[in-house]
C-alpha cells in the first residue's frame, strides 16, 4: 500500500514538474508565418520611404491589421498606424513599437530585393534605403500581431501595436516621431502600462539579444554657437575683436565641462564640435565664427547641467576676449532608459526565446533612439537583436546606416517570437 501511494505521489510530482516545464516553453511561430514575415520585410526593403513620408508603408500595415480584425487608427503623427488587439480575458494593456522610416542612403548590397528608390532630401535627389533595419522592425511586429490575434482567446489584456514614423528625425520645419505621437495623445488614449521595442543591429550575431538595465542609449542634442567679434585687417588685430581666437578658446574650454564640471561617476558624456566656419580671406579677421556640435550623455540630470555649463562657458570665454557668444541648444532625443524592474522580470522571457547563451548585457551605446520618449512616460524595455550571420565577426560587419548594411533574415523569427512572448509573460506577472 505504501509502495502504491509513493508511486502515485511520484507520478503526481513528475506530472506537475512536466506541466510547469511545459508552461515555461515559449510561444513559437510556424513556418508559414515566418515566411510571411520574410516576404513583408523584402517588400518593405524594396520600397523604403523617408521620415514623415511613409505612405506606402502605412498602407501595407493598415491593410494587414484590418484583415486581422483589429481596431486601427491611421494618420497618427502624419503617417503612423496604431492597432489595438483586445484579449478575451481581462488584463493589462501593453504597447509594442516598431519604427517605419528609411534613410537617405543609396544601397550598395547585392541582395535581389535591394532598393532602387530615390527621393528628395534637403532639396537634393538621393537614394533611399532601409539601412537601419526598420523594415525588419515593421515585419516582425506585423508577424506578432498575426500570431497574437490567432491566440486572442488565450490573451489576458490588450496589446497596442505602434507603427511609428520619423524615428530618424522629421524633415526640417516639421514635427514627427515618438514625441509627436505622444503629443497627439497616444498614451492618454490607450493607457499602456509598459512599452517594448526591438532594434536590429550588426554588432551582434543572428538571434543574439543585447539588453541593459537603466540607461542603454545616449541622449542626443545639437548645439550652435555664434561667436561675434568685430572685423579688422589681419595685420592690425588690435583694431577689432577676433572671433576666431575666441572660438578656439571656447572649443578648448568646453572640454572641461565633462572632465571637470559634471559627476562622471554617474555616467559618461561627450561634447563634440563638428562644424567650425568663419572667414573668407587669409588677411581679414571676420566679424563672426559659427560653431556646431553634439552632446551625448547617459544621465538626465547631467544632461541639464551640461546645457547650463555649455552656455556659461561659451559666453564668459567670449566676453574675456571682448567678443560675444550666442548659444542655442536644440534638444533632441532623451536618454533611452530601460526600467530596471521590468527588465529583470522580462529577462527569463528573453532567455527562453533566444537561449540563455544568446542573451547578454549590452554595453552603453552612444547612438540615440526616440523610443526614449515612450520610456519616460511608462516603464519601457528596449533591446538589440543581432542580425550578422553566424561565423561572421560582427565587429567587421557593415554597421547600421551603411550602404552595405545587411540583415540575416533568420533573426526575424526570434524578434517576432520575442514580441509575442513579452505579451503573454507580462500578463502572467500581473
Amino acid at each position: 500500500m505504501k509502495h502504491n501511494l509513493l508511486s502515485l505521489a511520484l507520478i503526481t510530482a513528475l506530472g506537475s514538474f512536466a506541466g510547469a516545464a511545459a508552461a515555461q516553453q515559449p510561444v513559437k511561430i510556424g513556418a508559414d508565418l515566418e515566411q510571411k514575415v520574410i516576404e513583408w520585410r523584402r517588400d518593405l526593403h524594396q520600397h523604403p520611404e523617408l521620415s514623415n513620408r511613409e505612405f506606402r508603408t502605412a498602407k501595407v500595415i493598415t491593410e494587414h491589421l484590418e484583415e486581422l480584425g483589429l481596431e486601427v487608427q491611421t494618420g497618427v503623427a502624419h503617417t503612423g498606424v496604431v492597432g489595438l488587439l483586445k484579449g478575451a480575458k481581462p488584463g493589462p494593456t501593453i504597447a509594442l513599437r516598431a519604427d517605419m522610416d528609411a534613410l537617405p542612403v543609396t544601397e550598395l548590397t547585392d541582395v535581389p530585393f535591394a532598393s532602387k528608390a530615390v527621393s528628395e532630401y534637403r532639396g537634393k535627389e538621393v537614394g533611399v534605403m532601409h539601412a537601419c533595419g526598420h523594415d525588419l522592425h515593421v515585419a516582425m511586429l506585423m508577424g506578432a500581431a498575426e500570431q497574437l490575434t490567432a491566440m486572442r482567446d488565450q490573451l489576458a489584456g490588450n496589446v497596442v501595436f505602434i507603427f511609428q514614423p520619423a524615428e530618424e528625425g522629421a524633415p526640417v520645419g516639421e514635427e514627427g516621431g515618438a514625441e509627436l505621437m505622444l503629443k497627439e495623445g497616444l498614451f492618454e488614449q490607450y493607457q499602456p502600462e509598459a512599452v517594448f521595442g526591438i532594434h536590429v543591429w550588426s554588432a551582434g550575431n543572428t538571434g543574439q539579444i543585447g539588453y541593459r538595465e537603466g540607461p542603454l542609449m545616449a541622449s542626443s542634442d545639437r548645439f550652435e554657437i555664434n561667436v561675434k567679434g568685430r572685423q579688422t585687417h589681419g595685420s592690425r588685430p588690435w583694431g577689432g575683436v577676433d572671433p576666431i581666437v575666441a572660438a578656439g578658446q571656447i572649443i578648448s574650454n568646453t572640454q572641461s565641462i565633462v572632465s571637470r564640471q559634471i559627476d562622471i561617476t554617474k555616467a559618461p558624456a561627450v561634447v563634440s564640435f563638428g562644424i567650425v566656419e568663419g572667414g573668407v580671406r587669409n588677411n581679414i579677421i571676420p566679424d563672426e565664427v559659427y560653431l556646431e556640435g553634439t552632446i551625448r550623455n547617459f544621465d538626465m540630470d547631467n544632461r541639464a547641467q551640461i546645457f547650463e555649463n555649455l552656455k556659461a562657458t561659451a559666453e564668459h570665454t567670449a566676453k574675456a576676449s571682448g567678443a560675444e557668444a550666442h548659444v542655442h541648444i536644440d534638444e533632441g532625443y532623451p536618454v533611452t532608459i530601460n526600467d530596471p524592474e521590468l527588465t529583470r522580470k522580462m529577462l527569463p522571457t528573453m532567455e527562453r526565446v533566444a537561449g540563455t547563451d544568446n542573451v547578454k548585457v549590452n554595453a552603453l551605446v552612444t547612438g540615440a533612439e526616440d523610443f526614449s520618449f515612450y520610456a519616460l512616460e511608462v516603464p519601457g524595455l528596449f533591446v538589440f537583436l543581432g542580425i550578422t550571420p553566424e561565423g561572421q565577426d560582427p565587429a567587421e560587419a557593415p554597421s547600421n546606416h551603411s550602404p552595405y548594411f545587411y540583415a540575416d533574415e533568420d533573426a526575424l523569427k526570434t524578434g517576432t517570437e520575442l514580441y509575442v512572448n513579452w505579451v503573454f509573460d507580462y500578463a502572467k506577472l500581473k
